[in-house]
């Protein structure tokens, strides 16, 4: 049995089961595969220095234990947008699993001259106190804090942003379609990097920042504010003055309104359309926030948007429409 079958406890082959075993004089101990040989990326041989816009960060671990860190990789985005990117070994004092030298090719050889996580920790912790560091999920940062707990130091006071959040706010469609992890968004936004090195990560997070900063035309520092959710009420209804030149018009509204669902309902009136709370088979108009027709790129309908929808498939005559058509709506009802 092979010493990685050995180790996850694979038992052999049918095949191989009941085969006369070797003399113990012809006996060899199993060959123990050394990692590979470590790709070299261009990366700086010493830590950035200087005001950077953000500073993304990654980790590659030796083992299951989040306290492992056997490299840390920084990538330094400048004012330019140009990335800096350094990485650095550091030598985690615990063991290696097969799992994880297979996964990034860093193995006990490599880090055995390299400074424990206290010292690689000191000669970062300038830049990274300086800066908003970016991580692509939390696994980093619990990584670092782990790391200050397993050597007995205090857990710097870092600020921490995640590129995750940011992917999945400037490409809503890929849930459910490869999700947002670097694997994929790799593929999605065809970004060239080495996946499983430090360095490569981080600096794949950090363009994911800049790819979502373009995408969405908001800068990096609005992008790392909580996005505070609109709220509405549900159950607004109103009469429509039967003198107005959309009387007969039944409105609902669906989703994120610039506007308060009263203020929407009180323009649907005065133009003459009532307003509903629910979809009904009297209902001729259905008005979505823009924010769902276009970020949300059709993606996350609300029940009403699609029954509206459906109700459309079989010839019922409703309009759905986002919230800038209904106020043109209103606007040119006004001017008749």
């Amino acid at each position: 049995m092979a010493l990685f079958d050995w180790l996850f406890g694979r038992a052999p082959e049918p095949s191989q089961r009941n085969q006369p075993q070797p003399a113990a004089s012809e006996y060899r101990p199993p060959e123990i595969v050394r990692p590979p040989t470590r790709p070299a990326f261009a990366h700086a041989h010493h830590v950035p220095d200087g005001s950077f816009r953000f500073v993304a960060l990654d980790v590659e671990t030796a083992c299951s234990d989040a306290a492992s860190i056997c490299q840390i990789g920084l990538a330094c985005v400048q004012h330019d947008n140009q990335i800096q990117t350094f990485s650095m070994l550091v030598n985690p004092g615990t063991r290696f699993d097969p799992f994880n030298i297979q996964l990034h090719g860093i193995g006990p050889d490599h880090v055995a001259d390299a400074p424990r996580f206290p010292d690689a920790l000191e000669s970062l912790l300038q830049l990274l106190t300086n800066h908003q560091l970016v991580q692509h999920s939390n696994f980093d940062k619990q990584a670092m804090n782990a790391a200050c707990g397993f050597c007995g130091i205090a857990t710097p006071d870092l600020r921490w942003s995640d590129s995750v959040t940011i992917a999945r706010r400037a490409w809503p469609e890929l849930k459910g379609n490869g999700g947002h992890g670097l694997a994929n968004l790799k593929r999605t936004l065809n970004l060239q990097f080495h996946h499983h090195d430090a360095g490569e990560d981080a600096r794949a997070a950090a363009m994911v920042v800049l790819h979502a900063e373009a995408h969405l035309r908001i800068p990096f520092e609005e992008l790392i504010k909580p996005v505070a959710r609109k709220t509405y009420s549900a159950a607004i209804t109103m009469d429509g003055d039967p003198s107005g030149v959309l009387a007969g018009s039944v409105v609902v509204f669906t989703g994120a309104l610039g506007m308060s669902r009263s203020e929407a309902a009180e323009l649907a009136a005065k133009v003459g359309m009532t307003v509903k709370a629910g979809i009904t088979k009297t209902t001729t108009h259905l008005v979505v926030g823009d924010q769902d027709l276009t970020v949300l790129a059709g993606h996350a309908k609300s029940s009403k948007h699609r029954k509206a929808e459906d109700m459309q498939s079989v010839g019922h005559p409703i309009r759905i429409i986002g919230e800038s058509d209904f106020k043109t709506l209103v606007s040119n009802a006004k001017a008749t």
